[in-house]
């Protein structure tokens, strides 16, 4: 199903001015970019588009009231500074699963107006990230290294006592 229909049947007969919550996850986004949503949802606080193949937040439009917005299992890349600046109140952020190789993407998000708002991001989700892997890898090993050198006293220690 496409997004502009999702959002359809997701109002229920409602005014998008009056809706608080919109999931949309698992419609599909034609090109990558937003369709349908607008300035008009103006009380807007959680938006879920996870897996809808979104890859640019170009065409967000601004939702001055957003606090909660899940973006996971997309393919976003880059240009989240767009967030900034679209949703002010923004304090959740899920981002896992997209094709963000670089934390220097969020951290450009961090820097700029809401930390100069004092409105600081609570949670950034990024799982999946090849960093992270990495970093995965080596805390693996620092344990495995441990676990090795401590086997080796043990075995001292029993040789010393026979």
């Amino acid at each position: 199903m496409e997004m502009k229909k999702r959002i359809n049947l997701e109002l229920r007969n409602r005014a998008p001015e009056e809706v608080t919550e919109l999931v949309l996850d698992n419609c599909l986004c034609v090109n990558g970019e937003i369709e349908g949503l607008n300035d008009t949802f103006k009380k807007l606080e959680f938006l879920s588009m996870a897996n809808v193949e979104l890859s640019s937040l170009a065409r967000l439009p601004s939702l001055n009231k957003l606090r909660k917005l899940e973006l996971s299992d997309n393919i976003i890349s880059g240009g989240l500074e767009v967030l900034a600046e679209k949703c002010p109140n923004l304090t959740y952020l899920n981002l896992s699963g997209n094709k963000i190789k670089d934390l220097s993407t969020v951290e450009a998000l961090m820097e700029m107006k809401m930390m100069k708002r004092k409105r600081k991001m609570k949670l950034v989700h990024l799982k999946n990230m090849k960093k992270r892997r990495r970093k995965r890898k080596r805390m693996r090993m620092r344990m495995k290294m441990k676990q090795a050198q401590s086997w080796e006293r043990e075995k001292r220690k029993w040789a010393s006592h026979t």
